[in-house]
């Protein structure tokens, strides 16, 4: 007998027809609103696995879901997991690490570009037809090649970001992790410095770590004092990761040249957040895996983990704590 699973929003065809080969299921197919949380507990309560992105997965959530053995996030981040929670329940989280990391790192190279050489900006200028109202030194942005480019978390995707600006755009990298990574010294002639050292030293400043007590609001006013008035700071991470109201004040004061964000605090930005008032900022929103064929390989990837999960075995990417 196949076991049944439970996904709360839309998947690919291709996706779904893995899952059909292996599992019954339902899914929520509203792409524009979330299932109700009091209606997803009443469909946990007879699944023996679900994909859950973008829920809160509490013990609100599993309390009473007695078959269920695993959840399944289509992204690399978990934050959304009550890992003491799961534990208690003996379920199994999971999510999808490795598939889109040359993705976000295309996606981060292209905020480096954008805020160095403000195109977004001077987008929005030539869209409102004010292009020949100034001379042309009002375009001057900052060369990205031969800069130095800091990287705040040497993981897959730092290294990916580390590969193109050292091979691509002949940059000096620079490095703040918790331990030290040879072999990406060795490949990329990266530097570790702890962070103050770094926030000194870079022409750009790229933020691509996990969200957790450590690294929340780990960039606020202090951090940005330290920073070069030329430079130009870029979240991949998480919104709260930065504080976004000193952000704020130093994009407004230029005690930093720009930013180039695609997480926020709260997402989507809420229509009055002063960010969206400033020139000298890019923003997307949160797009960092968002390509097709990565979003269908992640999607696949979540089903596999829910799949393995739902039949009593051990999923491939359980995330760490719960391993």
């Amino acid at each position: 007998m196949k076991p049944y699973v439970y996904i709360a929003h839309p998947i690919p065809s291709k996706v779904e027809a893995y899952i059909a080969e292996h599992c019954e299921y339902k899914i929520w197919n509203e792409a524009n609103e979330k299932i109700p949380k009091g209606q997803l507990k009443e469909e946990l309560k007879s699944a023996d696995g679900a994909i859950l992105t973008g829920y809160d997965v509490d013990e609100a959530l599993l309390a009473d879901t007695e078959k269920l053995k695993v959840v399944s996030t289509v992204s690399v981040g978990y934050n959304r997991y009550d890992t003491a929670a799961l534990k208690k329940h003996n379920v199994y989280g999971t999510h999808t690490p490795h598939v889109l990391d040359e993705t976000v790192a295309d996606l981060i190279f292209g905020l480096v570009l954008s805020g160095g050489r403000r195109i977004a900006e001077l987008h929005e200028y030539v869209k409102g037809g004010h292009w020949g109202e100034e001379p042309d030194s009002a375009f001057y942005g900052y060369d990205i090649h031969q800069r130095t480019l800091g990287i705040i978390g040497m993981g897959r995707i730092g290294e990916k970001i580390a590969k193109r600006a050292r091979f691509g755009f002949d940059m000096a990298i620079r490095y703040y992790n918790r331990s030290r990574k040879p072999e990406m010294e060795e490949k990329y002639d990266a530097v570790r410095l702890e962070l103050d050292e770094l926030l000194k030293q870079a022409d750009f400043v790229v933020l691509i770590v996990p969200l957790t007590d450590d690294t929340y609001q780990l960039i606020g006013q202090r951090e940005l004092e330290l920073m070069k008035s030329s430079a130009v700071l870029i979240n991949g991470a998480r919104g709260p990761v930065v504080d976004e109201d000193a952000v704020v004040q130093a994009l407004k004061n230029e005690t930093i040249f720009s930013a180039a964000l695609d997480v926020f605090e709260k997402e989507p930005l809420p229509s009055d957040h002063p960010l969206l008032s400033l020139r000298n900022v890019t923003l997307t929103p949160h797009i960092g895996s968002a390509t097709r064929n990565t979003d269908e390989s992640m999607m696949m990837r979540a089903a596999e983990n829910m799949v393995q999960g739902a039949y009593g075995k051990t999923p491939k990417d359980v995330v760490k704590e719960l391993r």
